[in-house]
């Protein structure tokens, strides 16, 4: 059985689309991340850099339970333990894992910057939202353009292409519309058209509709303020004091 810690983000939806379409039983843990349950003591044993997704498998390596942390770790181990959305040979391996570490180093972070300076940074920065809504459409192009020549990022279907697409679900708050991407247009509909994929998206899809609006004072804080630290003593998140 695998336990999934999970709070609905797009890196968590990237476990959950993977488990989906492995058709590997799941069971996720919620770690409200808005009341500071990945700073607690219990979850960093887990994930020691209180963030979410982790993952245990108990019957790992060996039969042996194993945790891992960092949503790309977890992509690689999910499909290479099940021998499905990761090749073996090296050319095409190479191409799933360049298409992922893109995920991981540019479209997750820049995407996610445009996030917040677009819509959560409680002051108006010109130079950031411009800053990254221009890396955003930057990276738009990227990905529109090898969707012109390949169906999937890879190639054929794979884990990067269930890396990439739950970042571009909220594509407007990026400062992007599809419509201008001919190729990332077509290849999206096809995601969003996969079974597995809206099952993956749907975990804890009541919670997301009840967390729609922005974070405010102490969640605010938590998320991205001083608080993201841990008082084991007072058994509550801690305000920076540095």
């Amino acid at each position: 059985m695998i336990d999934l810690y999970f709070w609905p983000t797009p890196n968590c939806y990237k476990i959950s689309i993977l488990l989906e379409e492995l058709d590997v039983p799941y069971t996720f843990r919620p770690i409200h991340i808005g009341k500071g349950e990945q700073y607690t003591p219990e979850y960093e044993a887990i994930n020691p850099n209180g963030k979410v997704p982790a993952l245990t498998d108990h019957d790992g390596p060996d039969g042996k339970s194993i945790t891992i942390f960092e949503s790309g770790a977890i992509m690689i181990y999910l499909a290479e333990k099940a021998g499905k959305f990761i090749p073996q040979p090296t050319a095409p391996r190479m191409a799933v894992l360049e298409w992922l570490m893109f995920q991981m180093g540019s479209v997750g972070p820049m995407l996610g910057q445009a996030h917040h300076f677009r819509k959560y940074a409680k002051t108006k920065i010109p130079y950031a939202v411009d800053r990254y809504t221009q890396e955003a459409t930057r990276i738009y192009n990227v990905l529109d353009k090898r969707l012109g020549i390949t169906p999937f990022l890879a190639g054929e279907y794979s884990i990067a292409d269930m890396a990439v697409y739950p970042w571009l679900r909220p594509y407007r708050w990026q400062g992007q519309e599809l419509s201008e991407f001919s190729n990332l247009q077509r290849w999206y509909s096809a995601m969003r058209e996969r079974p597995a994929v809206q099952r993956g998206v749907a975990v804890m899809g009541e919670q997301l509709k009840q967390n729609r609006d922005k974070p405010t004072g102490e969640a605010w804080d938590i998320l991205f303020g001083s608080r993201q630290s841990y008082d084991e003593k007072q058994n509550k998140p801690l305000a920076d004091k540095g």
